[in-house]
């Protein structure tokens, strides 16, 4: 009897490790099929940067300025991110859409009318990037691709905070964001930029416990007094670029201030810079650095 039962104790453990290698075979098999059926459009530059981080499928792109990764080549393109072609994205047949929490309620309502449900991914600070590029990782088998990517802008943010942490006194920040029409915003600490700002040391004169961006007041920007003033020209910078410069020559208040009188003005372009954060954290975070801290920031354009 002892002979037949460890025979079958010895027979009943093969089963067993057959099983599970059998169900981790097919399990690996099940998220190939899913990843070769994946149909994902990307509404903005920003997701598609995560997706391309992330070696994912794309079927549509927005239509944009910046340069489309070569892998995206042959995707449709489904117009400007703030207004997206909802028609042309139905056409795809999509699996999943995505776009940014910032422009949630600009078009949500359009693609509900198709009966189309995108995501919409939070990029309003460096933290909020991680956790999307993680919690996308672990949704489409891209593990390694992900920690690899979040692993970088942790390096980025360690010597950013290394360089700040010598320095007793934090720079105050004025962040503008230019808008096509001569006019502009400012940004607060919940914004993506005000958050740069913040994990290199800098103090944003200007903060919210909820908004990303107040109207601007020149009273309270002239008691301010920056000492450093970034820009950010987040929409047609060729025309938002000289709008800052006609705006800071005819307008005395900025003659006034500290950043103007010490020549440290900066203008944040794309695609190193823009309104959500984006796969250019590392290097925005080393640039913003530079600029708080030129003496000792890491070495930037």
């Amino acid at each position: 009897m002892k002979g037949s039962r460890k025979i079958a104790l010895i027979v009943l453990s093969i089963i067993l490790v057959v099983g599970g290698l059998a169900g981790l075979f097919m399990s690996h098999i099940g998220a190939s099929n899913h990843q070769k059926k994946a149909r994902i459009v990307a509404t903005t530059f920003a997701v598609v940067q995560i997706a391309d981080k992330l070696k994912l499928p794309l079927v549509g792109v927005p239509t944009t300025q910046n340069k489309i990764p070569t892998r995206y080549a042959h995707a449709a393109k489904v117009g400007n991110p703030m207004n997206p072609s909802v028609e042309k994205i139905a056409s795809l047949k999509p699996t999943a859409v995505y776009s940014v929490t910032t422009l949630q309620d600009q078009f949500g309502k359009a693609f509900k009318q198709r009966h189309i449900e995108p995501h919409f991914l939070d990029l309003t600070s460096v933290a909020k990037l991680k956790q999307t590029i993680g919690s996308m990782g672990q949704k489409y088998d891209r593990v390694t691709e992900a920690k690899a990517a979040v692993g970088e802008i942790n390096q980025a943010e360690s010597q950013v905070k290394k360089v700040a942490k010598k320095h007793a006194q934090k720079p105050r920040v004025l962040i503008l964001m230019g808008l096509p029409g001569a006019s502009y915003m400012i940004a607060t600490n919940q914004s993506y930029v005000g958050d740069l700002v913040a994990i290199a040391g800098g103090r944003n004169v200007f903060a919210s416990k909820s908004q990303e961006f107040i109207s601007p007041n020149d009273e309270a920007i002239k008691k301010a007094r920056p000492q450093v003033i970034l820009r950010l020209a987040h929409a047609l910078p060729n025309i938002v670029i000289p709008q800052f410069k006609s705006e800071f020559k005819s307008d005395p208040i900025w003659k006034t201030t500290p950043a103007v009188k010490s020549h440290r003005v900066y203008d944040l372009t794309e695609p190193n810079f823009d309104a959500t954060a984006n796969m250019k954290a590392s290097t925005a975070l080393k640039i913003v650095s530079n600029w708080l801290y030129p003496k000792e920031g890491s070495s930037a354009h």
